[in-house]
């Protein structure tokens, strides 16, 4: 029988692929930087597996952020395992707390932080036009 990850468990490992991935870092290479296997990862950010406080410190120190990073976007509430993780069980609603889990999104802002100041300031504006329009 197959369990259901916890919510929180799930969330946890949001925050670590979107933090990896911001990075440019693969499974591998983050696994390699905490001594784990790269499967860990993946059972990490899946949620499948839970993580440790060692390993959630050691994780934090490799990705460059405070343990609490991965709790940001929850409100302290104890969510519903009956249900998703919809804002009103303690997550952001979606789709915003799934919008750094796309590849798409992350290379997008990754690029944008690339240009100068002004072709940024250029890019968003076109970006709000485009939204404004449909």
């Amino acid at each position: 029988m197959k369990s259901i990850p916890h919510p929180i468990d799930v969330h946890v490992g949001r925050r670590l692929r979107a933090r990896r991935r911001l990075l440019g870092l693969t499974q591998e290479a983050l696994a390699s930087a905490v001594d784990i296997k790269f499967q860990q990862i993946q059972k990490y950010e899946s949620g499948s597996n839970r993580v440790s406080a060692s390993r959630l410190w050691a994780l934090a120190k490799a990705l460059d952020v405070p343990v609490s990073y991965f709790f940001e976007g929850m409100n302290g509430a104890e969510p519903d395992l009956d249900h998703d993780l919809s804002g009103e069980y303690g997550f952001e609603k979606p789709p915003v707390a799934e919008i750094l889990d796309e590849k798409e999104t992350i290379d997008l802002v990754r690029c944008y932080y690339q240009l100068a100041k002004e072709p940024r300031r250029r890019l968003l504006d076109l970006a709000r036009a485009m939204t404004d329009a449909d």
